[in-house]
């Protein structure tokens, strides 16, 4: 039977965690219920000792802080990593697919995704995700979201449940880079905007991008359409949610967008 540890239980990691049909061992920072301690060294070594899959979601901070730690104790177990299609930088609004050079402006995460690839790992960049309690929906119904006036700039987004059978597919693929993202990249504002519609609300104000987070800016300052051709083609894996009107019909059918701190923004991409 296939064990699967995961380093980093966040919002993401728990929705591959439900998919996968293993026993599951993951880490958080405070070792919560069900879960131990990431700085837990001989709780953390006994169980990749007994994994069969290892699947890190931690961002990095500088240095990769699972391969600075724990990097030998990864031989012989098929490896995942949760990286973003940030590594890619801005291209001008054209389409990237995985042969596309790393010149992302996060540093840490471009070095990071080099050495989990180095590794023999899958390698899962990840764009803008969403899913039931972190949706432009949840953002719209807390008024925290807002317009750029930004027609042009455009990105891509996944559903939370993408990503995840997106992973569980990669547990019999070959080592490498993998594009999960949806078919239809778009602006933000029409997707906010599309949000405020289904919810019967007028669409939120437009923001001075001056006025938002170095962060932010930066975010929006890059414009790319990730491809997911090889993901289809070498892992099988189709979309639920193929565009973002279909996952976010499923959000709001299935959950009741209320005001939360839960929704991240999309310019927060390591937030998984």
């Amino acid at each position: 039977m296939s064990r699967l540890f995961i380093f980093g239980l966040g919002y993401t990691a728990s929705a591959i965690a439900d998919a996968s049909g293993s026993p599951v061992l993951a880490t958080t920072r405070d070792g919560r219920a069900g879960t131990i301690r990431f700085d837990d060294e001989q709780a953390v070594r006994a169980g990749l000792a007994a994994a069969t899959h290892v699947l890190s979601s931690v961002p990095p901070d500088g240095d990769d802080p699972v391969l600075a730690r724990y990097a030998d104790a990864l031989d012989g177990r098929w490896l995942g990593y949760l990286s973003s299609t940030g590594v890619y930088g801005d291209a001008g609004g054209a389409w990237v697919d995985e042969t596309a050079p790393i010149r992302g402006r996060r540093l840490p995460r471009n070095a990071a995704d080099a050495a989990w690839l180095a590794l023999g790992a899958r390698v899962f960049r990840l764009p803008g995700i969403y899913g039931p309690g972190r949706s432009p929906l949840d953002r719209v119904a807390a008024g925290t979201a807002h317009l750029t006036g930004l027609s042009n700039q455009v990105f891509s987004r996944v559903h939370v449940a993408d990503i995840a059978s997106g992973v569980v597919a990669g547990f019999t693929a070959p080592p490498g880079a993998y594009n999960l993202a949806d078919d239809l990249p778009t602006s933000q504002d029409r997707v906010i905007a599309h949000a405020a519609a289904m919810l019967g609300v007028p669409p939120p104000p437009v923001v001075a991008l001056d006025s938002l987070s170095p962060a932010a800016r930066a975010f929006y300052a890059e414009n790319r359409r990730v491809a997911n051709g090889k993901a289809k083609r070498v892992l099988g894996w189709r979309p639920l949610y193929p565009d973002y009107r279909l996952g976010l019909r499923a959000v709001k059918a299935t959950t009741r967008p209320k005001a939360a701190n839960a929704a991240p923004d999309p310019a927060k991409s390591d937030q998984r």
